[in-house]
């Protein structure tokens, strides 16, 4: 299992899944949002994430029609977004994870609108958009 939390530690959440892909997501939304060059996520099954502490302290977002970003409404920490049309699925803001994980899928996306001044340096798959 999995646990995980906001920056100021208002909100906590467990995940019972595996967490075996991430993806470093480099679109100018996930910048803005995340206030960097890029976003670590997760694809992880809606049924086995639960939010145990401060569900009152979630905040909702909706940049894009469908989509929509939960972040902790006390400090801002990005926790997970979600799509309208797929209920059972979250990408989880794996920078609020508490635990360890050990992935064995790594992939960059959307470099086509990275930040110019972040170089990729490593050997991980780059997508043009979104990573399939």
């Amino acid at each position: 299992m999995h646990k995980g939390s906001c920056l100021c530690g208002r909100v906590k959440y467990e995940y019972r899944g595996e967490i075996e892909e991430i993806s470093m997501c480099h679109c100018q939304q996930c910048q803005k949002a995340q206030g960097s060059a890029f976003v670590a996520v997760a694809p992880i099954r809606s049924a086995e994430f639960c939010i145990t502490r401060g569900a009152e302290y979630l905040k909702e977002y909706r940049a894009t029609p469908g989509k929509v970003r939960v972040f902790c409404a006390e400090c801002g920490s990005p926790l997970y977004s979600a799509r309208d049309d797929l209920p059972e699925a979250k990408r989880l803001r794996l920078g609020t994870l508490d635990t360890p994980i050990a992935p064995s899928k790594r992939v960059h996306a959307w470099v086509s609108s990275k930040a110019e001044w972040f170089e990729l340096t490593d050997e991980l798959p780059k997508y043009p958009e979104f990573a399939r």
